[in-house]
């Protein structure tokens, strides 16, 4: 017959297994944090880049990209409609000032100066010819006038004779009349004379500048003629390089279309462009710093486009230093227009985690040497240092370097190793 087990053996069994259970509990939760913490996501030190929080002067500044380009370049269009014949240098190739750079086709054009010279000499005979007619006219006149005082003089004489010859009973009033009819309509054709040359003086004198305007306006369009012939033999304006030439012979070109570039490639200006969204910010003199890698240049604002385009307003920054060796025609640059002066501000190293003014989540190096992410709000900055607006005090250390790989994550471990 079975016996009843006692109530102390029953307990002490179930204090056994409960001893058990827990001891098997706190392995698994032992072994959970082990691998939790082996789990975790890491970074190695040589990997990133850490600053530390300061409070300073910010010469605050706007980010724009920009571009160098040669500080001269001229681009040479054909004045005519033509081809091209030959073509003597080379993109490339140093030239001095009026170096042929390649021929045109220019016979068409020089018959056409030929024709208008001919033009001209026809329009200056001309206009002489007329001056000897006027000159003969004219004279003629003259005399005529000559001529007919002399006939007034004459009549004059014959009414004082009459007149004394009517006194002395040997004349009569008839002839009286008669002589003083002659000689008053001999004073009106006189004057009549004198009228004329007066009135033809003033008609050919007109017709004389009238001529003459009309050899102006000639020579004027000759002149223009003759130099788009001369600008025709493409030459070098100046000492330069030659960039671009076009080398397509017997290619059909346009007037004013372009056939070559020459450059200073010694000197050097930096063409940028910004949101327009800053364009309150970027004025004519204002201070810039171009820079290039890990070099920086001094420069400032030369002009402003007035308006906006697809966004963006374009300015020119000339350089103080514009023959440096990093300075190369094309090379993109960042170009940073300074603003304004913030004293004692909260700020850290300017770097490639910097977009723009907003809200950033970056890594807080803690007291624990692990990295914590934490809400932080950026404002102005220039090429070298950030505005801290909220989220960061002075002497924290904080990760400028890229971590987009690690945007899941809150929290890192940093990993020492190399």
């Amino acid at each position: 017959m079975d016996r009843e087990i006692p109530k102390e053996v029953l307990a002490g069994e179930r204090r056994r297994r409960f001893i058990k259970w827990g001891i098997a509990a706190a392995a698994v939760i032992a072994v959970v944090i082990v691998l939790l913490s082996t789990m975790r996501k890491s970074v190695n030190a040589a990997d990133i880049i850490i600053a530390s929080a300061d409070k300073g002067t910010i010469e605050t500044s706007v980010n724009a990209s920009g571009r160098v380009v040669p500080a001269f370049e001229e681009i040479i269009n054909s004045p005519i409609a033509t081809k091209i014949v030959e073509v003597y240098r080379r993109e490339g190739d140093s030239v001095n000032q009026g170096t042929p750079l390649l021929l045109l086709d220019l016979q068409s054009a020089q018959t056409d100066v030929d024709n208008a010279r001919d033009e001209g000499r026809r329009l200056a005979l001309g206009m002489e010819q007329t001056r000897l007619n006027n000159h003969t006219y004219l004279t003629n006149l003259e005399m005529n006038i000559k001529v007919k005082e002399m006939d007034v003089n004459r009549k004059r004489v014959e009414v004082a004779n009459e007149r004394r010859l009517d006194s002395l009973g040997s004349g009569t009033g008839d002839r009286v009349r008669e002589a003083e009819l002659a000689y008053n309509t001999g004073k009106l054709e006189l004057e009549q004379l004198r009228q004329q040359l007066e009135n033809e003086r003033g008609v050919r004198e007109a017709e004389m500048q009238m001529k003459a305007l009309e050899l102006d306006i000639f020579q004027k369009s000759f002149a223009e003629k003759q130099r788009m012939l001369d600008d025709a033999r493409i030459l070098s304006p100046r000492a330069a390089t030659l960039t671009y030439v076009n080398n397509e012979i017997g290619k059909q070109v346009s007037m004013g279309e372009k056939v070559a570039v020459i450059s200073d490639l010694s000197h050097f200006k930096v063409n940028a462009e910004i949101a327009d969204s800053y364009g309150d910010r970027v004025a004519v003199g204002s201070r810039a710093v171009v820079r290039i890698g890990r070099v920086k240049l001094d420069g400032h604002v030369s002009n402003v486009t007035p308006l906006s385009k697809n966004g963006v307003i374009a300015f020119t920054v000339m350089l103080d230093n514009d023959d440096n060796d990093r300075l190369r025609s094309g090379l993109k640059t960042d170009v940073f227009v300074m603003c304004d002066i913030k004293d004692d501000a909260v700020r850290i190293p300017n770097g490639s985690y910097f977009k723009g003014p907003g809200e950033y989540q970056m890594f807080v190096l803690t007291s624990d040497n692990e990295l914590e992410k934490r809400p932080v709000t950026l404002g102005d900055s220039n090429y070298e240092f950030v505005e801290v607006v909220k989220g960061l005090s002075t002497g924290d250390r904080v990760v400028i370097s890229d971590m987009s790989n690690y945007t899941n994550s809150n929290k890192l471990k940093i990993n020492e190793k190399k």
